[in-house]
């Protein structure tokens, strides 16, 4: 049985509404011609384009995780903060919900994100869809709204003013890698996923 994308259409997703599926330029988008809903959009950058920033961001996530994301200093005690210690020291805490909360939105989440989107860009450049395609990237686009780096890097820096007054307060190697995977998962999050679905007509256009 022939499905609605493989015919050349596009159903809004709002009326139901059965459309032509064009080709669009770069940073253009479709609109339903009842009521006006975006049915799909043409990203600004390709997929192998989507790749390298997907890359840069698991660089940047192993970094932020690797090296502590600030030093404090006070009465000669040093101590450092990664933030899977965070994550365990809340949990010793007696914190457990907020531990999981954070590992879950601030870790799992993004980690996820980042490899299902490499997955699936790869397999678009390499001209292979796998059987797990689909359903990946279906996971991923119900994930993706429960993935907050950018909440836990706000209240790093607000964490990071209210500290200084009391201690000494080095940022860490990985606070600069956060603020760098902050910008790359703006940059991936703005991405269309419903693209992923038609890579062939994207190129064709390209050509």
């Amino acid at each position: 049985m022939t499905s609605v994308a493989e015919a050349g259409l596009a159903a809004c997703p709002e009326c139901d509404e059965l459309h032509i599926r064009r080709v669009l330029h770069p940073g253009e988008r479709a609109r339903c011609a009842r009521c006006g809903t975006t049915l799909y959009r043409r990203p600004r950058r390709r997929p192998d384009q989507m790749l390298a920033i997907v890359t840069a961001a698991l660089i940047a996530f192993v970094l932020a995780n690797t090296f502590p994301i600030l030093v404090l200093r006070a009465q000669g005690i040093v101590n450092e903060a990664t933030l899977l210690g965070s994550v365990a020291a809340l949990w010793s805490a007696g914190q457990e919900p907020v531990a999981a909360m954070v590992f879950v939105t601030a870790w799992l989440f993004p980690v996820f994100d980042l490899l299902a989107m490499f997955l699936l860009l790869l397999a678009i450049q390499t001209g292979s869809r796998p059987a797990l395609f689909a359903p990946l990237l279906r996971t991923l686009q119900a994930m993706r709204p429960w993935g907050m780096i950018e909440v836990l890097m706000l209240g790093v820096l607000v964490s990071l003013i209210k500290l200084s007054k009391m201690a000494d307060v080095l940022p860490g190697v990985a606070l600069y890698a956060f603020i760098a995977l902050t910008v790359l998962l703006a940059v991936i999050l703005s991405y269309d996923l419903r693209a992923l679905w038609q890579p062939d007509q994207q190129r064709t256009a390209e050509a």
